[in-house]
């Protein structure tokens, strides 16, 4: 997880224990401001250069939306200078670039932001032996799915071979069926011929004609009747294959499904309650790479949630799986826009069981909870996972994306913050891991 400030010009990087990184940055000037707000890592390129600035060169980019925000390595003049993305220093963005994730959870806030562990009975608490049967419960439904489909192929293949091979025997019911229509119809004018005959020549005319008529009638009946009974049995077996189909598809889909939501409870879980919208929205990374770019997200779960005085502001607040705790997991907070504290906006809020029930037992460390007032961004789409930016902060970074002139080059900083090389005493020992020396070792 990583926390930018965007008061302090900085950013932390934090792993299950605190935190390990820290480093200085450069935000969006006045008028291109960053937007603050909650984003997670979509698509990594280590040598981008911008579509919308004379193709600037953006280094080590770590995209946070596909508007065009973003972390990458940049100048650092000393304060906010950037068109509305992240600027880190080179070397930090370089070193960094590795070790992150697609999905890592990034937070910009306006004020400094830290997380504190943090429980609550509203979050997840994983089921031991649901998530240790998931990987084998994953791989056997994928392969119930694969062989549903490849079931699925044949019975089709099936119906359609014998929908071609009852095609013509159609046509020859149909080609008698006319022929019998035609043959009673010429027995029907026969019979209304003989009842107006007058003289006897005449009636013997016309009872020659319809005896013809009538034989020709129960022909064309005796040959239908045996097409009919020798066809039954094809189309029978046709409309049996027609349905196996349908039944072999159905089943296709439900394993199919059965298989995604299997693969998907490997992938931690986010979840965003908006008091705007009054929904809970769920987004897991399927991992499937998109053509133009990023990775596709699950968003199948979208539902209406109980927020208790849905007038009054709840605050935006992040609560993350910072690690396993035993059989549980433990959580820490960060709230980056006041209303209620953490647990009072938790204690707002019913979930709905069947939501929890699909999602709560195979949690994993580095799944979340994000509640704010605000609905979900425009910038949230198929190739991200949640974007919400604070409708009260300036937004300038989305709204105008126009170059300017160039910033100074370098580092005024200074060497404080070289933490890839000497710590020059930016070390913090209070008592809480969320606030102390650099870590070895990385999580995200």
């Amino acid at each position: 997880m990583a926390i930018v400030s965007i008061k302090t010009q900085q950013v932390t990087f934090y792993d299950g224990d605190g935190w390990i990184l820290r480093a200085p940055v450069s935000t969006g000037t006045k008028g291109r401001e960053t937007p603050a707000g909650v984003f997670a890592v979509l698509e990594k390129d280590v040598d981008h250069h911008s579509s919308l600035y004379d193709d600037a060169s953006m280094p080590h980019m770590q995209r946070l939306t596909w508007n065009g925000i973003a972390l990458h390595g940049g100048p650092l003049p000393g304060y906010a200078a950037s068109h509305g993305c992240v600027r880190m220093p080179f070397g930090f963005a370089e070193k960094l670039f590795d070790k992150t994730r697609i999905g890592m959870r990034v937070i910009i806030s306006p004020d400094d932001a830290a997380p504190v562990e943090f429980s609550h009975a509203a979050l997840f608490m994983p089921n031991s032996e649901a998530v240790a049967a998931a990987p084998a419960r994953a791989e056997k439904l994928a392969r119930e799915a694969a062989e549903a489909a490849m079931t699925a192929d044949e019975t089709k293949k099936a119906a359609a071979a014998s929908a071609r091979e009852t095609a013509s025997l159609r046509a020859s019911l149909r080609k008698l069926e006319t022929l019998k229509t035609r043959a009673d119809a010429e027995l029907a004018h026969a019979e209304k011929a003989l009842a107006a005959a007058k003289t006897d020549q005449a009636k013997a005319h016309a009872e020659d004609l319809r005896l013809k008529a009538s034989t020709k009638a129960a022909e064309a009946g005796t040959q239908l009747d045996t097409a009919r009974t020798d066809a039954k049995s094809k189309l029978d077996a046709a409309a049996g294959a027609t349905d196996a189909a349908k039944a072999a598809e159905k089943r296709k889909a439900d394993a199919a499904k059965a298989a995604s939501e299997a693969k998907l409870a490997l992938e931690p879980v986010s979840v965003y309650i908006s008091r705007a919208t009054q929904k809970l929205y769920v987004r897991r990374n399927t991992h499937k790479p998109w053509a133009d770019g990023g990775e596709v997200f699950d968003s199948t779960i979208e539902v209406p949630v109980t927020i208790r005085n849905p007038d009054k502001p709840i605050g935006t607040h992040v609560f993350t799986a910072m690690a396993r705790n035993g059989a549980g997991l433990r959580w820490a907070a960060v709230t980056i826009d006041h209303g209620d504290d953490a647990k009072a906006a938790l204690d707002r809020i019913t979930i709905p069981q069947d939501v929890l029930d699909r999602i709560a037992p195979t949690a994993l460390p580095r799944s979340s909870i994000i509640v704010s007032d605000e609905p979900l961004s425009h910038e949230t789409n198929y190739r991200t996972e949640f974007v919400a930016v604070l409708n009260n902060r300036p937004q300038g970074g989305f709204v105008t994306r126009r170059p300017t002139a160039a910033v100074a080059s370098g580092n005024s900083w200074g060497d404080v913050f070289d933490f890839f090389g000497n710590n020059q005493g930016n070390t913090r020992q209070r008592g809480s891991r969320y606030d102390r020396q650099e870590q070895q070792g990385w999580w995200w």
